[in-house]
């Protein structure tokens, strides 16, 4: 078990990992809650369709309670609201000298450290694009960034290990001595998916609309401000520089930014974020609660004012509790919250 790669959350991120290392070699286990899915997983295989690449591999997965041993790598790839029940599940099973690689949307890394150690916890910044469609069946949508890093800024043989094994998914896969840098980047990004879930456009249609560029300045604006409060200095992506939000940047840095992002997503396969997938088609609750809502909390403490993340999060859970529909009314009162 020493080699084993466990990956606890086989989904649209855990399970394209695991796929592309099991096709690699790699002893990958599954770790999955979705009895059909782990079954697929183990029988006839997770299968990685779309315009990147297509190809069927069978992986060996469990549920949690099916898992027995202790393993040195776990990669965490669960939902961030899952989180929190994941961890004590998955912490007998970490070897005296295991590490958990986050590999999830949000600051998960802050929960992680606090259950298992900051010393056994890996930060990674995923930005590819995947959505999981049925058991077995995963979506591969486009690529982009993948950056591993140590939270406390160093590199080690375990870090370089990590950073070996996701170059296998993606060639251009970075190390980095600055994690929180890129994902506090991916934070400033990530508020905005929220909103363009609001409605039923696609992203490239949310952020080619000159009409809802305030929106997006103000969420960029917020979080790059508590991410530079908290002494972390945002990283971007592709051409995507978060730090064109930043205090008395010229907006016109700004627009370019999310000009950036309308052409990114362009391309993509995958045409609506996770979130609005969550909310359209799987009828469940999104990561806000988890993933966008922690940025709110840390700018509290921090005297910061967000009312524009404060409503992206009250209106995406209008959505999850029926109370409001996705709808250009509903963005509307995004707009209006925006000072």
């Amino acid at each position: 078990m020493a080699d084993t790669i466990v990956i606890w959350g086989a989904g649209a991120i855990g399970g394209t990992l695991g796929a592309y290392w099991a096709r690699a070699g790699h002893d990958v286990l599954l770790v999955d809650t979705v009895r059909e899915h782990v079954e697929a997983c183990r029988t006839t295989g997770v299968t990685i369709f779309g315009p990147i690449e297509e190809f069927t591999v069978v992986i060996p997965a469990v549920t949690p309670e099916e898992l027995t041993g202790t393993y040195r790598r776990i990669v965490l790839a669960v939902k961030a609201q899952a989180t929190k029940a994941a961890l004590p599940m998955l912490a007998p099973h970490l070897a005296p000298d295991g590490f958990v690689l986050s590999a999830q949307n949000g600051l998960n890394e802050i929960e992680i450290a606090e259950a298992v150690g900051a010393g056994r916890t890996m930060g990674c910044f995923v930005n590819f694009s995947a959505d999981w469609h049925a058991p077995g069946r995963i979506l591969f949508g486009g690529r982009s960034a993948v950056v591993v890093g140590e939270i406390d800024g160093t590199v080690r043989d375990r870090t370089r290990e990590m950073h070996d094994l996701l170059r296998i998914f993606e060639p251009d896969a970075i190390l980095t001595d600055d994690i929180w840098g890129y994902l506090w980047g991916k934070m400033s990004y990530g508020a905005m998916l929220f909103a363009t879930a609001l409605n039923h456009d696609s992203m490239t249609s949310n952020f080619a609309d000159p009409s809802r560029f305030p929106a997006w300045l103000a969420l960029g604006r917020e979080v790059v401000a508590v991410a530079l409060a908290r002494g972390v200095t945002p990283r971007g992506f592709g051409q995507y520089d978060p730090m064109a939000f930043a205090p008395g940047r010229d907006v016109a840095e700004a627009h370019r930014a999310v000009d950036w992002l309308r052409d990114f997503n362009a391309p993509n396969a995958k045409t609506h974020s996770g979130i609005w997938r969550d909310l359209a088609v799987r009828k469940r609750k999104t990561e806000a609660g988890a993933q966008l809502n922690i940025v709110p909390r840390l700018a509290a403490e921090l005297g910061i004012p967000t009312p524009a993340l404060n409503a992206v999060g009250r209106l995406i859970a209008d959505i999850e509790e029926g109370r409001r529909e996705q709808s250009a009314e509903t963005f509307g009162e995004l707009m209006k919250a925006i000072p």
